[in-house]
């Protein structure tokens, strides 16, 4: 079943489309081109197209700058800031990941090359600091450091994900301190840089960053669940993609740890030297399921979903939080 896309979304990318714009608009035209592409505006050579994204983290600053206490016009920059550090870590991810495809079409650094596509990445983030800072607010610079921080941790963990390429012994525990790196961080900064641009309270900014990592960790456990049973059609990759690139996802790294003969078969599949066929991808996909760790997948999803939840009721905004929730649960339904 294809999850109805929540009306918050849909509204956070209009209001947030034209800051972007403008602010890519000031990169030289070889760097824009790149990311026009890679945001969707445009084709490869140039054509006006209309491919956006979801807007997930955008709508989640509008939304905590509202749960502040505040507007949507006091978290614009942050907003913006944080789709720029976003589409930065896609670029370099796709180009590090060798993926050919992202959102059904060609990725950026498979059409313009991965020194151009590498450098449009440096570019955004550089955007980024800049558009934080250029806000008009006493709270610019805190908002700027917050987000610095933040890509610290997406780089750690984006670093700790290329290690576990490398390796077979990778435990859950560490596993899941990646994705807090690497997903959960992101999301968490979007939860409470709006509100502390609108001048929320500390206790209110802390609770809503906390909502947020839950959030993210929830989020990334769907991913991974999609990873492997995902409709192509909705997630843009090939079915199986993640267990064809035989990728360290949660359900992956906790089937390997099982200490089940189903895990075992699985880690001798991503042992085996030669790419695995489409029979053995089939096959280990049943390896997980057999395993439990596809179902213990959803029950940590539920639970980190729970913890948000809490983490959202003791903010202290009560009655401007329904958006927030609605994003919360469309986390979850994207895998139902």
């Amino acid at each position: 079943m294809t999850a109805t896309v929540p009306s918050v979304l849909v509204g956070a990318r209009e209001t947030v489309d034209p800051h972007l714009r403008r602010a890519i608009g000031r990169l030289d035209p070889d760097t824009r081109r790149v990311s026009e592409y890679h945001f969707g505006w445009t084709a490869a050579d140039g054509t006006p197209e209309e491919r956006s994204g979801k807007a997930l983290r955008p709508a989640l600053v509008l939304l905590s700058a509202r749960a502040g206490n505040g507007t949507e016009r006091d978290a614009l920059a942050g907003a913006t800031a944080v789709e720029l550090v976003h589409n930065f870590s896609l670029l370099h991810d796709d180009l590090m990941d060798g993926d050919l495809s992202r959102r059904h079409r060609p990725t950026a650094w498979s059409v313009f090359g991965r020194s151009t596509a590498l450098l449009a990445g440096d570019a955004l983030l550089g955007l980024a600091n800049d558009v934080v800072l250029e806000e008009d607010s006493p709270r610019a610079l805190r908002a700027a450091r917050d987000l610095a921080g933040t890509v610290r941790s997406l780089i750690a963990g984006q670093a700790a994900d290329l290690d576990f390429e490398q390796r077979i012994d990778v435990g859950i525990e560490e596993c899941q301190r990646m994705i807090a790196g690497k997903t959960a961080a992101l999301i968490a900064c979007s939860c409470s840089i709006g509100a502390l641009l609108a001048g929320a309270s500390e206790h209110t900014v802390e609770r809503l960053h906390a909502f947020g990592f839950e959030l993210g960790m929830a989020f990334q456990l769907v991913d991974d669940l999609l990873g492997v049973w995902g409709d192509p059609e909705e997630t843009g990759k090939p079915v199986l993609s993640d267990l064809r690139a035989r990728k360290k996802s949660v359900p992956v790294v906790h089937a390997l740890n099982s200490g089940t003969d189903a895990g075992q078969r699985l880690r001798e599949l991503y042992e085996q030297p030669e790419p695995l066929t489409e029979t053995q991808l089939e096959q280990a996909a049943e390896l997980l399921r057999r395993s439990g760790s596809e179902d213990w997948t959803r029950a940590e999803t539920e639970r980190r979903l729970t913890a948000a939840r809490r983490q959202l009721h003791r903010a202290d905004c009560e009655g401007v939080t329904e958006g927030l929730t609605e994003l919360a649960d469309f986390v979850l339904r994207r895998n139902q």
